[in-house]
């Protein structure tokens, strides 16, 4: 944890006090941004290791902010709303967020939420693994998190290029939901199944007729696998 960075962005003043204090005791570094224009500021200047983003802000919301990080940096983002509507987890889950969690929060759940994130990503940055996999029409780099679907570059978020290299890596085995949630989203991941099913749906849409060779596949009453076709 030392010098590891949190930027908190809340417009709730009361709420930013409350986490700043509790993670610098938890011996973080911690900013706090109160509007979503002032977070994306902090998220260049400050370049923190992770960021607890609320989703109704000001200026810009949770949303808009997850989808400009994304747009320069695969850093964790967990989001935190008083919101608990699957749509909300969905779309955060799109525009890939890391993790999810819903106010009221226990803050030793939060922090507990905040130590997987970090060690997955750690995890994540210390493989050596520059190996692009490549079938046809497609190309997955995980050195690089960039998707080629006929040779262009598709916008992909974070986790489902991490889902669609271990499916392609593993071509052919199938592994049911809570084997994916192990292998992707790290064994202490406290959110459900129904991650998977939605990144599953999302790649679906970007693979759809990109090749008769392959296809990523339900097997029903157990879970996933990318099947090469003869």
């Amino acid at each position: 944890m030392l010098d590891t960075k949190i930027l908190v962005v809340d417009d709730d003043a009361n709420i930013c006090d409350l986490l700043k204090l509790y993670f610098e005791n938890e011996g973080y570094e911690v900013k706090t941004a109160n509007d979503g224009m002032e977070g994306i500021s902090y998220f260049k200047l400050y370049e923190p290791d992770l960021v607890l983003l609320d989703i109704m802000l000001p200026k810009k919301d949770g949303w808009q902010v997850c989808r400009e990080i994304r747009e320069m940096s695969s850093k964790p983002v967990i989001m935190i709303t008083a919101k608990g509507e699957v749509f909300d987890k969905v779309l955060g889950l799109e525009l890939g967020a890391d993790d999810f969690v819903v106010k009221p929060f226990d803050l030793k759940e939060l922090s507990a939420r905040v130590k997987a994130v970090l060690r997955r990503y750690s995890a994540q940055g210390n493989q050596n693994d520059d190996e692009v996999i490549k079938f046809e029409n497609i190309e997955i780099s995980l050195q690089k998190y960039e998707l080629k679907l006929k040779g262009k570059s598709v916008d992909i978020p974070p986790k489902e290029l991490e889902l669609l290299y271990f499916l392609a890596a593993n071509s052919n085995r199938v592994f049911t939901r809570d084997q994916l949630l192990d292998k992707v989203w790290g064994f202490d991941y406290l959110g459900d199944s129904r991650t998977v099913d939605v990144h599953v749906k999302r790649l679906r849409e970007k693979l759809e007729g990109v090749s008769d060779k392959w296809v990523l596949k339900t097997v029903w009453g157990v879970g996933y696998k990318f099947e090469l076709l003869s």
